[in-house]
């Protein structure tokens, strides 16, 4: 029997806390063969991340201690190797790619300098060899235009771009183990697609084994031969890709698998991970729909409530155009056409979702619908009011109707004020309470509304987690109590758990609020689940326009069938 590339075993990792040590990973095993690919799932915290990390060394010493009976590179031990040893393995033998490419790039140097260094820094070439190298990598990795992008800076290509070229670095030198840690997460549908194809490719070109780090079974389904399930720092489950996903055994997996909306069938609410570690859901698959499930008739009856009222918001032929200049005086040469003609109604409680890869310009209608960017042409209006006539005074008073939630719930909060503040800002702007006892009962009751506690009104954003703080910037929206809430891929960060609870939230505040949403996401899983009808967006246009059942059971147009068919493995159909 083959050796494995990769063999760890009992490995554990203890953090510093205090003066202190806290064990965070539990003495877990896991090997990979050539030519095959290990998935590693579960939460954010679950140790998938720093567990790989400690196999590349790249824990802080000072901070970290690292336990394992082995940790053998192609029957080399590395556990106890020094930083001098571990650079001559890093990037040659052993190579990852992280999972923001942004910051793992340098914004100062140029894409093509940063995969030469590493080249020249394992191997006697020169200069010039490892320039047509790093050519010729680009190629291989489906990178337009390799010989400009050599010369361009990180923050001058796509999210996708930047994952190539982390890519192209991370086998620049050949290593028998690639590690991915979810390189995919933030990609749209279609770029993620073409990002596993091409692993899969090179995996295949090379015999490389690699580990993929991933919260999403649907992606594990698609690329990994093998899969471990993580929690808590624990592997729960470990086997064959298909006989984890399709024959689970643990509670933890069976949640994991069902807390992704489905594509074939609607649900009243997602199931929880917590819920499955409680027990509720013992009877599988069968119960949830038993339970859980939307019948035809029911759906119906709340389609047509929807549409015998007037539409609460009309767009029409909006265009939002962004102007070119080149010259010493900017002379404008041409324009960005973001948004170009696009015409929509959104009915009061109804959930329009807007779908579409990233430049497909479905954040900015959503910013020009609120004139958080000014439209160049057409109209909207709200409850009968023509928004884009409106003055200043009178755009604040819409905005009291219609709010907007940010995809990076982090930088939409300032640190540095407490998170009961933020969400008390906007009664004080509008002038809806200006008393601070009464104002900081709103704030905790709206706490509450979401999910969270009257008590955390005085801590700071970074005290909470990624779910937590989309909550928070939930309640900030509600604060004012609009009748209109834009939620721009507000839950396309999160863990596939925190993702069902937001979403689950989202649906009830919809119910207990009658608040109308339009729904922004690269995700077509979650835009069905949540969507009443559904707008495709590409280069700026409406492609299609339709019922969410209907156009994803029977999509019309060529670019909606294209999103559709690069859906990973949907395992939980």
């Amino acid at each position: 029997m083959a050796q494995p590339l990769l063999e760890i075993k009992n490995l554990k990792i203890d953090f510093r806390q205090d003066d202190d040590w806290r064990e965070v990973v539990h003495g877990i095993d896991f090997e990979v063969k050539a030519g095959r690919t290990l998935g590693i799932v579960g939460e954010s915290g679950s140790g998938k991340s720093v567990s790989c990390l400690s196999v590349m060394h790249l824990l802080n010493r000072k901070t970290s201690r690292i336990k394992a009976d082995a940790m053998s590179l192609e029957g080399l031990d590395i556990k106890d190797f020094d930083e001098k040893r571990m650079a001559e393995v890093r990037g040659k033998r052993i190579a990852m790619i992280f999972q923001e490419p942004m910051t793992s790039l340098n914004p100062v140097y140029r894409c093509g300098e940063q995969v030469t260094e590493m080249i020249l820094q394992h191997e006697k070439v020169t200069k010039q060899a490892a320039r047509e190298r790093v050519i010729a990598l680009f190629k291989q990795v489906l990178l337009p235009r390799p010989e400009a992008i050599f010369d361009s800076y990180p923050h001058e290509l796509s999210g996708g771009q930047k994952q190539r070229v982390m890519i192209a670095m991370a086998i620049a030198c050949h290593p028998q183990i690639l590690i991915a840690d979810e390189p995919t997460t933030a990609l749209d549908v279609t770029v993620q697609k073409e990002i596993l194809k091409l692993l899969r490719q090179l995996q295949q070109e090379t015999g490389m084994g690699m580990v993929f780090i991933t919260h999403d079974l649907g992606v594990v389904a698609e690329i990994a031969d093998d899969v471990a399930v993580m929690h808590h720092g624990e592997i729960l489950e470990h086997g064959e890709v298909r006989q984890v996903l399709e024959h689970p055994k643990h509670p933890y997996t069976k949640g994991l698998l069902a807390c992704r909306p489905p594509m074939k069938v609607r649900l009243r609410k997602l199931p929880t991970v917590k819920e499955f570690l409680d027990g509720q859901w013992s009877g599988g698959k069968e119960q949830i729909l038993r339970e859980l499930q939307i019948t035809d008739e029911e759906r119906q009856r709340h389609l047509e409530a929807l549409y015998v009222q007037e539409p609460l918001l009309k767009v029409e032929r909006l265009q939002t155009w962004f102007p070119l200049k080149k010259g010493v005086f900017g002379r404008v040469y041409d324009h960005v056409k973001a948004v170009d003609d696009v015409s929509l109604e959104v009915y009061e409680g109804e959930t329009l979702g807007l779908v579409g890869e990233s430049g497909c310009g479905k954040t900015t209608l959503g910013r020009s619908i609120l004139r958080l960017v000014e439209p160049t042409g057409g109209k909207v209006f709200f409850d009968g009011l023509e928004v884009t006539s409106l003055d200043a005074k009178r755009l604040r008073d819409f905005r009291k109707q219609a709010q907007i939630v940010f995809q990076d719930p982090y930088s939409s909060l300032n640190p540095r004020i407490r998170i009961g503040e933020a969400i008390a800002e906007p009664l004080k702007v509008h002038g809806i309470e200006t008393d601070r006892r009464k104002c900081r009962d709103i704030v905790c009751e709206l706490l509450e509304q979401v999910g969270l506690e009257a008590g955390h009104y005085d801590r700071y954003p970074h005290e909470f987690s990624g779910g937590q703080r989309q909550r928070i910037c939930i309640a900030r929206a509600l604060a004012v109590n609009p009748r209109l809430v834009i939620c721009d891929e507000s839950v396309s960060a999160l863990d596939v758990s925190v993702q069902a609870q937001v979403l689950n939230l989202l649906n009830r505040l919809k119910e207990e609020r009658r608040l109308t949403y339009i729904f922004i996401s690269h995700d077509l899983g979650v835009v069905r689940f949540m969507s009443d009808r559904v707008l495709v967006m590409y280069n700026g246009k409406p492609v299609e326009y339709n019922d969410a059942d209907e156009l994803f059971d029977h999509p019309q147009n060529d670019y909606t069938k294209k999103l559709i068919a690069a859906l990973p493995g949907r395992v939980n159909n």
